[in-house]
Formats: structure tokens, C-alpha cells, sequence
């Protein structure tokens, strides 16, 4: 009966604890939401307050209205993927806090980022990554525009999206519609391997993600981007939208035609089933040709046998654009579930208290060194990383690792709000501390649509 009794008290003592522990942790669980509802609500307030500063009237080579990304290092000035991302954020700040008549006052400067660009469209089909009021776009045009990168493709996907927030009218964009396609078929014959289908950067200049190791530093033409070709896969979707919304469908089944091609070749190339990730892939090849060796006799032909019949090789470089596979829709969901349990999971690679590293902390190149010519995407942390990797989460139902990674972004830019009064442009993957460019906010409201997301308030979304 003694051992009774002491067992008794002992299974007594473990339920207790049991108790205990799960009381802790209900109210460690507690302290958490109120403090991610604190920080939401510091970033609310800092971002509804001056919102419209991001709106700027027309002047100089900048004909129509515009956005700014929303900090004074881009000041009346109009980039390409960075006027797309802010505009994104904004129909959130507008769909929080806004009504009808502060929406359509937004209106002409949404518009005006797209047109802007349009402005400047010849049948050549180049259009300018970054626009300067004091400037003249086709006057400082390079000599060769087929040999250089010009704007990301992302303005069929801005156009799309300010149509979506319009009820679908796609009017204001009829008489420019000619030059959007114009500057996709430049994509399409100029910065495109025929040999795979993919789409490839000139060099490694305006990339939007600068020193990206797949890109950085090499040959021209070398790199078939996943990042790259992410962006072009739903430009492409983007123009099949608008075709459609002006009653030109015939040309809709064409760029139909052209992404599904193009999410084929990206399968085919860029997956990796070894590693389960997406990944750049070499174009930098040399021709599969024979070639006669005449220290070998002239009649001997040097890999007669057997030339090369593989038209790229596999950058298994840990780059976060691997995710953009969902993002972009491309992956499958067999895919899907391998990247994320064996990707960005893994503390060793992506998974960071910050959200998701630019460059996999196993990579030889991973650095932390603050760097703004070019800015540094080996490792940090950025908004627009973690907002588009959360995107393909939620796309792919993976819900419980979203909401990871937009309270950890929550935290990241709340923690900054609150410390430092401002936000930056890169952070510490671990401490959450701020790299450099005090007062960037760009894409980095994007935010607000995480947070809407956690609220299960309404959310908008990029087309």
C-alpha cells in the first residue's frame, strides 16, 4: 500500500505540473498575441498617418501622377517593381481606413505609374527601369537595347492589378495596350534562350535583387533567373487578364499559350528533385557543335560521339527565389510540400527569427556586411521577401508556416518602429536588427496585408 500511496503522489505531482505547464505556456501564448497585436497596431499607426506622401503630381519627364515608394532616398523619382509593391500596400492602407472618394483620388497616381512607363513605348518595345523627373528616357536610351535589362517584368501585373481594383475596367489602358505588348514580346525575342524556353538577364545590372549569387558577376546572357522567370510567368497571366478586360481575346490565347510554355520549361529546368527546390539554371554554354583537332588529324572531330544534347545546368545555389515557384503558381503541390518541409523549415538554411534569409546561411557566400551599391541580398532579411514567400504559403494552403512568417515580420518591423522610430531597408536574420537606410518604406508596408491576413480582415493581394 506504501508503494500505492507513492505512485498515487507521484502521477498527483506530474498532472500538476502538467497543469502548470500548460498554464505557462496559454499564458506565454497570451503575452505573445498581446504583443504582436501591440506591434501591429504601432505599425498601423505609423503608416496611416502619412500615406499620401507616397502621391506626387506630374512634372518634367514624369508626364502623369505618380507613387513613390514612400521614403525621401526615392524622392520624385518612379522605379519599376518598387512603385508596383508600394501601390499593392496602399490598396490595403485604402481598404483599412479609406473610402470611396480617398480611392478614387488614388486612382490617377496608380494609373500614372503605369502609364508613366507607356509614355516612353516605341515599337521596339524598351522601356526604362527607373524614370527621373529631370530626365529623358529616350534621350539616355543605351546603344544596343536588346544587350541590356530594362524594365522588370511586372507592368502587365501593375496594370492588371489597378484594373482588379477598378471593377475590371481596363479603359484608361486601351491606347498604351499596344506598347505593353510590344514591351513583352521584346522579353520574349530579345532576353529569352530558345533552347530551353527560359527567360534570361542581360547582365547583372537593376535587378531589383542586386548581388543575388546566381546573377552577380556573370557572363552576359548566363543566367536563366528563377526569380526572372517567376516575374515573366505571371506578367504573362497579367496580359491574358487585360486582353480579356479589351475584348481582344484572340491576343489573350496568345500570351496563354506563351505561359504555358514558359511554366513547362521552368519545371522542367529550374526544379531540382534531388534537393526539392527551384533553382537558376546555366545558360553560359558553349555551342554542341563538333569541331575538327588537327593535332589529332585532320578527319579526327573532337565529341563526334557524343556532343551535348543538355541545353543548361542546375545552379544548386540556395537562393530565397526559389520559393517564388509558388508564388508564381508554377510548383506542383507535391513540390510544394518538399520545399517547405525540407526549405524553409530548416533553421540551417532559410528559417530565420527574422523571417526567410535571402541566401541560404550553408552558401560560402552568405554575408551580413551592410552594402548599398550594390545592397546586399546574401543573407538579410527583406520586407518583400518575406511578404512574397508568404504568399506562396498561403497559395499552398501551408497556413501554419504563413502565419509564422508574417508574425515574424510583424515583429521585425514593429521591434524597429518602436526602437528606432522608422524603418530600414535590410535586416539581421537572428536579432532583427537593422542593416542599413534609416526611413526606407517602399515595400516594406506590405505588411499591412500580412497583418490583415492575421486578423482575417480583408486582404488585397497583387494580381
Amino acid at each position: 500500500m506504501k508503494h500505492v500511496r507513492i505512485k498515487y503522489r507521484a502521477l498527483i505531482k506530474i498532472m500538476l505540473c502538467m497543469v502548470l505547464l500548460a498554464m505557462g505556456c496559454f499564458t506565454l501564448k497570451a503575452q505573445t498575441q498581446d504583443s504582436l497585436a501591440a506591434y501591429i497596431s504601432t505599425i498601423r499607426k505609423h503608416v496611416y498617418k502619412d500615406y499620401k506622401a507616397m502621391y506626387r503630381p506630374g512634372g518634367g519627364a514624369l508626364v502623369y501622377p505618380f507613387l513613390t515608394p514612400g521614403s525621401l532616398q526615392y524622392d520624385n523619382v518612379l522605379w519599376d517593381w518598387d512603385s508596383w509593391w508600394s501601390n499593392v500596400a496602399l490598396r490595403q492602407i485604402l481598404s483599412d481606413i479609406g473610402n470611396e472618394k480617398d480611392k478614387m483620388e488614388a486612382l490617377t497616381y496608380e494609373q500614372g505609374c503605369v502609364l508613366n512607363f507607356l509614355h516612353y513605348g516605341e515599337w521596339d518595345g524598351y522601356l526604362p527601369i527607373v524614370i527621373w523627373e529631370d530626365s529623358e528616357p529616350r534621350d539616355i536610351m543605351p546603344e544596343n537595347i536588346y544587350e541590356v535589362n530594362m524594365h522588370k517584368p511586372v507592368l502587365a501585373q501593375h496594370a492588371a492589378f489597378i484594373t482588379q481594383q477598378n471593377n475590371g475596367n481596363a479603359e484608361w489602358l486601351r491606347e498604351k495596350f499596344y506598347h505593353l505588348q510590344a514591351f513583352v514580346n521584346n522579353y520574349k525575342a530579345h532576353h529569352r534562350h530558345k533552347a530551353t524556353g527560359l527567360y534570361y538577364w542581360q547582365n547583372d545590372v537593376a535587378i531589383g535583387v542586386d548581388n543575388d549569387p546566381g546573377t552577380f558577376y556573370r557572363p552576359p546572357k548566363s543566367s536563366g533567373s528563377i526569380y526572372l522567370n517567376c516575374l515573366m510567368y505571371k506578367e504573362l497571366l497579367a496580359m491574358v487578364y487585360l486582353a480579356g478586360q479589351l475584348n481582344q481575346h484572340e491576343i489573350g490565347k496568345e500570351f496563354a499559350r506563351d505561359a504555358e510554355h514558359l511554366k513547362a520549361a521552368v519545371q522542367e529546368h529550374c526544379w531540382d528533385e534531388r534537393d526539392g527546390f527551384y533553382y537558376n539554371v546555366d545558360l553560359n554554354l558553349l555551342p554542341a557543335t563538333t569541331r575538327a583537332d588537327s593535332t589529332l588529324g585532320k578527319t579526327f572531330m573532337i565529341h563526334a560521339g557524343y556532343p551535348r544534347d543538355y541545353d543548361c545546368l542546375i545552379q544548386r545555389i540556395g537562393i530565397w527565389s526559389g520559393f517564388l515557384a509558388m508564388w508564381a503558381g508554377i510548383a506542383t503541390d507535391e513540390q510544394a510540400e518538399r520545399m517547405v518541409k525540407e526549405h524553409f523549415s530548416d533553421p540551417k538554411t532559410f528559417n530565420a527569427a527574422g523571417g526567410v534569409r535571402t541566401l541560404s546561411k550553408m552558401e560560402k557566400m552568405y554575408s551580413m556586411r551592410a552594402s548599398a551599391n550594390p545592397s546586399n541580398w546574401r543573407g538579410p532579411i527583406w520586407g518583400i521577401s518575406n511578404y512574397m514567400v508568404f504568399k506562396g504559403l498561403v497559395e499552398y494552403g501551408f497556413d501554419q508556416e504563413a502565419e509564422e512568417l508574417a508574425q515574424k515580420t510583424v515583429w521585425l518591423f514593429g521591434r524597429d518602429l518602436e526602437k528606432n522610430g522608422a524603418l530600414h531597408e535590410y535586416y539581421e536574420p537572428e536579432t532583427g536588427e537593422p542593416l542599413l537606410n534609416k526611413g526606407f518604406q517602399n515595400w516594406n508596408y506590405l505588411v499591412l496585408n500580412m497583418a490583415a491576413w492575421l486578423d482575417s480582415d480583408k486582404v488585397v493581394s497583387e494580381f
